[in-house]
């Protein structure tokens, strides 16, 4: 099951538990308990520090169960974690041995803290580059705290489930049976949801933080891109950020990066934090921004206000709040969210094995997302409003080459149908004879652009009729000392190799006009 690299790499790590583990297996007659001992029996013979039992008495078989010796840690995998969830089991096993995680000393301390019982249920999906994140988190809070349990769920492995709960989209996180959150959730985001103090301690932390000379808001590449260039400049520089990665952490593949022959999002969006975190960027991410005050005069300090009340202040502003999924808006849109309409084909698509699904958008990342479900799914059927597929032609011949796709023009969708429950069908209308049509399926994936992240600056940056950031060359906006950068503002090409390098000179702007406008800091304007 593990190729000989991969058992050199694995054993490698193994060498870093420093406390035995137990992995306790529930299983039954089938294949994937047969995938699931092996994968097992495999990791046992590469450390003395992992045994094997098979005789757990866990409901979901096949499972298993990774603790610490004699101890009642409450983890659970009932899925064979290969794929995108192999990192997920190495740093379990680790965790559960005693080796340090990577985590915030805040979030560790506060960890232990949280009240029980709770009990996690998350389904994810092999192929889902989104679950990681979510697995991850919850598996260190099972490690972590005895009144936490966590049950991590293959929703492949366990179809009738996913049917009878509706799950139709992955992650998803279920919280002693109710619905807890849906989507990538790191583990800030995690301990946000269930620590209610967290808005109150977060905004104490930001109204004491002293002024910047560069503050970001936004984490993307653009965002990064100017952190990084402002802090080579020896300018205090800080990043607020409502996700950290920005629109990367939705990208599977990344093949057309300068000098980075292939990589995926989230390993992307890593490699930029490590790298701001190198030039001592003060990063503050889960921080969304509600209002930008501009300075009292030329040169003053300029305030972000964020969600939780707390308040940032600088000497100059890059925004680069990205943008994101445009929504068709049409009825049913909303009401079937995660319910049979979708946004991630790369996670969602398992769900729908076998399935009818239909795709809104025929650019390149409609087509894409078509060519990707048509291997998964029974049936594809692309609905574009234009006359003729906007894709790239390579991506539309291999689309049309296709025997389970089926594609139609000049269409504009005007509701999706659903049975109270899930997604059944959609509506659209022939833009040239009027007609209406309905295409029977039990799911819909919206790839119809961007929207620009700007609703909270109307009426205090000049924005274009689309809703993006008006900027000149310099990257400059209409408001003195703010900048912007990357997709939110009219730059054309929305590319992460031009947000990035939108975002250098949206830094170099900035450094610009501080040298232009070094007029000293008002003690009392900072107060």
């Amino acid at each position: 099951m593990l190729n000989e690299p991969l058992k050199t790499q694995l054993k490698a790590y193994l060498e870093k538990i420093v406390e035995p583990v137990e992995l306790i297996a529930s299983l039954d007659e089938s294949q994937a308990a047969q995938e699931m001992r092996s994968l097992l029996e495999t990791i046992e013979s590469l450390t003395d520090n992992v045994s094997v039992r098979l005789d757990g008495q866990y409901a979901r078989r096949p499972s298993f169960q990774i603790r610490r010796k004699n101890a009642q840690t409450g983890l659970h995998f009932a899925a064979v974690p290969l794929g995108h969830e192999f990192t997920s089991l190495v740093l379990a096993l680790l965790w559960s041995g005693g080796h340090p995680p990577k985590v915030d000393a805040q979030s560790l301390e506060t960890i232990p803290t949280l009240e029980g019982p709770l009990r996690f249920e998350v389904f994810m999906s092999l192929s889902c580059h989104n679950c990681p994140d979510v697995v991850q988190a919850l598996s260190l809070l099972a490690i972590r705290n005895p009144h936490i349990e966590t049950v991590v769920i293959d929703g492949a492995l366990y179809q009738d489930e996913v049917t009878a709960r509706q799950i139709m989209a992955v992650p998803m996180v279920f919280l002693n049976g109710e619905l807890f959150g849906s989507g990538r959730m790191t583990l800030e985001e995690v301990l946000a949801k269930l620590d209610s103090s967290s808005a109150d301690k977060e905004r104490a932390k930001m109204n004491t933080r002293a002024p910047y000379d560069v503050l970001i808001v936004g984490g993307g590449p653009a965002g990064a891109a100017a952190a990084v260039y402002a802090a080579r400049k020896g300018l205090r520089t800080g990043i607020a950020a409502e996700r950290f990665g920005g629109q990367t952490n939705d990208t599977l593949g990344i093949e057309n990066y300068i000098s980075v022959l292939e990589t995926n999002g989230p390993k992307f969006a890593a490699d930029l934090e490590a790298q701001i975190r190198h030039y001592d960027v003060d990063l503050m991410n889960l921080q969304r921004a509600e209002k930008l005050i501009p300075a009292a005069e030329r040169g003053g300090l300029i305030k972000v206000e964020l969600a939780h009340g707390g308040v940032l202040r600088s000497r100059s502003v890059i925004l680069s709040t990205g943008a994101r999924w445009r929504n068709v808006n049409v009825p049913g849109e909303a009401e079937y969210r995660n319910r049979g309409v979708a946004y991630c084909p790369h996670c969602d698509g398992p769900l729908f094995k076998g399935k009818r699904v239909a795709v809104i958008g025929g650019g390149n990342s409609g087509v894409e997302a078509a060519i990707d479900l048509a291997g998964v799914v029974g049936h594809v059927t692309v609905i574009e409003f234009m006359d003729q597929l906007k894709a790239d032609a390579v991506l539309v011949n291999k689309l049309k080459s296709l025997k389970n796709v089926s594609i139609v023009v000049n269409a504009a969708t005007t509701e999706i149908i659903g049975d109270g429950k899930t997604v059944t069908a959609l509506r659209y209308r022939d833009r040239i004879s009027g007609a209406s049509h309905s295409v029977a399926l039990e799911g819909v994936f919206v790839q119809i652009g961007l929207v620009p992240n700007t609703e909270w600056l109307k009426d205090t940056i000049e924005l274009s009729r689309h809703g993006e950031i008006v900027v000149d060359a310099h990257g400059a906006t209409n408001v003195p000392g703010v900048f912007a950068a990357g997709d939110v503002t009219t730059v054309p090409y929305k590319q992460i190799v031009i947000a990035a390098g939108d975002g250098a000179k949206a830094a170099l702007g900035a450094f610009d006009y501080l040298i232009r406008n070094s007029a000293p800091v008002d003690t009392a304007e900072a107060a």
